[in-house]
């Protein structure tokens, strides 16, 4: 292809990513509004993310297991292209599905949450095909080398995405006007907020996915693309992966049994659930050492997990998506909890309703945005002096577009909010100059960041809590490319195998959002961000375990 056809088919290409950006930090307004509307608890309203980022597992998973059954791997013999195309059309299903599933919902009527997960996984399953054939089409348009530039840029649109994702949704439920949380109740309990604008929206969206289809299938500068790498079987690591789901599948299954028929959950039931959950957690964290360990002794079976640094990296991308999303999606129980008879939130700010979440939640994960685009920069390949300046104005730029966007959509922070938000930025472009473009630098540096900004959260209360936590966002912006370069280095052959698992482990979003939950649920939501903290550490052990296991190996980086 010439380039010229290579930047119409990556134009086209991130098309997608935008989808996953736009519905999946949607979650973060529509998570409270189902917590309303459904009359359901903290744990279960994270259940949207537990349905959303499993069927990312879940897709990964089967298409691994079906390619070693028939020996053949099954993404490349469809082709990059055609696999985004069933995805798209298996997205689009789940979208149309979300409209016979809550048709003629009512106010507290929580089974039909139920359905409404169904209709999600739906949605993700065929974000999981899109997902596993679209990061290695992005890298194969064009040179290798900056295959991981592509990805940045891609990422970026993906967090364009991500920020009026939230705006949108939040307008399309409760319409421009910001109710007060009576109001809100009130309204909800009445039928005059209902379930019929979700229904259309995702009519909407479910549309939108058969013209990105129809996009692709007609598209002449879209090639097919396939991987010349041979299929690698794995049985060892097939048969973990396979104990590990019937245990996570297990213990989700024995809490979701202790909510059917029960009003109200007694305190050790409560404990109960979030024992259960640590279960599930601690069972993903087993299962990686497992590997590590055994693969070292015996690596016949274990495939792409006889590298450490895979190993390594899968848990590391399970506690990255799970910090990136939890953080977001218990934001809007973070703002609108009332503490007391105080007439303050958690942070003792004043309680917002969840007509008003949209703006902060879309700030959260506008940082990651603002990082992204930083991280794309190099694809225009600036000189030295002129790429220092971008990395200054770019990151305000991003800024300006999410104050746009918001100001459009009737939406307006405070001059208080801009200068705290203007000063998290700073500390992230500090992080930037001192990182120098190296992986483990960068990841070193924006986890410390992660962790002391999760302690300040917790550790302080106002303004200064609040966007500490928002700081979230920008420190894990950077932290993808990182974690994915440094762990399919020196893979071989194996890379394309490695590259699927670390996919799976988007898992981490099932998982870690619905345990801050129950922490929250049996402690307090703010406590409950110790979860974050705890991401963050690994993440830091991680950058620097993998550089000794990458030098001791001589695998440049």
């Amino acid at each position: 292809m010439t380039n010229q056809n290579n930047k119409s088919a990556l134009a086209t290409l991130v098309t997608v990513f935008f989808f996953w950006g736009f519905i999946a930090a949607s979650n973060g307004v529509f998570i409270p509004f189902c917590k309303t509307y459904f009359n359901i608890d903290q744990f279960q309203s994270q259940l949207v993310d537990f349905a959303f980022y499993g069927a990312y597992y879940i897709g990964a998973l089967l298409l691994f297991v079906l390619s070693g059954s028939i020996k053949k791997d099954i993404m490349n013999n469809w082709g990059y292209k055609n696999g985004i195309i069933y995805g798209l059309l298996l997205s689009a299903i789940g979208a149309f599905v979300m409209y016979p599933a809550t048709a003629g919902a009512e106010q507290g009527q929580t089974s039909v949450f139920y359905f409404v997960l169904i209709a999600y996984f739906i949605v993700a399953l065929g974000f999981s095909l899109q997902q596993t054939a679209a990061n290695p089409f992005a890298i194969a348009l064009g040179d290798p080398k900056t295959g991981s530039h592509r990805l940045n840029l891609a990422g970026g649109i993906n967090s364009f995405g991500t920020t009026i994702g939230p705006i949108v949704v939040s307008l399309v439920i409760f319409g421009s006007a910001s109710w007060s949380t009576d109001e809100l109740a009130t309204m909800i309990s009445n039928n005059e907020i209902t379930l019929v604008t979700v229904q259309s929206l995702y009519l909407g969206v479910g549309a939108l996915f058969l013209v990105a289809a129809a996009l692709f299938y007609f598209s002449r500068k879209l090639p097919e693309l396939k991987s010349d790498t041979a299929f690698e079987p794995a049985n060892k690591a097939r048969n973990l992966l396979i104990i590990l789901t019937l245990i996570i599948v297990g213990c989700f299954g024995y809490i979701f049994s202790t909510y059917a028929g029960e009003a109200v959950a007694t305190e050790s039931v409560e404990k109960t659930r979030l024992v259960v959950l640590f279960v599930a957690l601690f069972a993903v964290i087993a299962a990686v050492f497992i590997a590590n360990t055994s693969a070292t002794k015996k690596p016949g079976g274990w495939g792409a997990m006889k590298y450490p640094q895979l190993v390594l990296g899968m848990l590391a991308i399970f506690t990255y998506v799970g910090v990136e999303v939890t953080i977001g999606s218990n934001l809007g129980e973070l703002l609108k909890q009332s503490v007391a008879d105080t007439g303050l939130n958690a942070l003792g700010l004043p309680i917002l309703n969840d007509s008003q979440l949209g703006l902060y939640i879309s700030l959260y994960w506008g940082g990651l945005m603002i990082g992204r685009w930083v991280g794309a920069i190099t694809v225009f390949n600036p000189s030295e002096g002129l790429k220092k300046i971008l990395l200054i104005i770019v990151p305000y730029i991003a800024f300006a577009v999410i104050l746009s966007v918001n100001w459009i959509a009737g939406n307006e922070f405070s001059s208080n909010e801009i200068i705290f938000f203007a000063l998290c930025i700073a500390v992230q472009i500090f992080g930037f100059y001192l990182a120098k473009d190296n992986p483990v630098t960068t990841l070193k540096i924006f986890s410390f960041l992660g962790v002391l900004g999760m302690l300040i959260g917790l550790f302080s209360s106002g303004n200064v809590a609040l966007f500490a936590f928002l700081s979230g966002g920008l420190f894990c912006s950077i932290m993808w490319p990182c974690i994915f370069t440094l762990s399919i280095a020196g893979l071989g052959k194996y890379t394309s195998q490695g590259s699927a698992f670390l996919i799976m482990m988007i898992l981490g979003g099932a998982i870690i959002p619905p345990v801050q939950g129950k922490l929250a649920d049996v402690f307090s939501i703010q406590s409950s961000y110790w979860i974050a903290v705890a991401c963050f550490v690994y993440l830091l052990f991680y950058a620097f375990r993998t550089k000794t296991v990458l030098d001791k190996q001589g695998v440049t980086y």
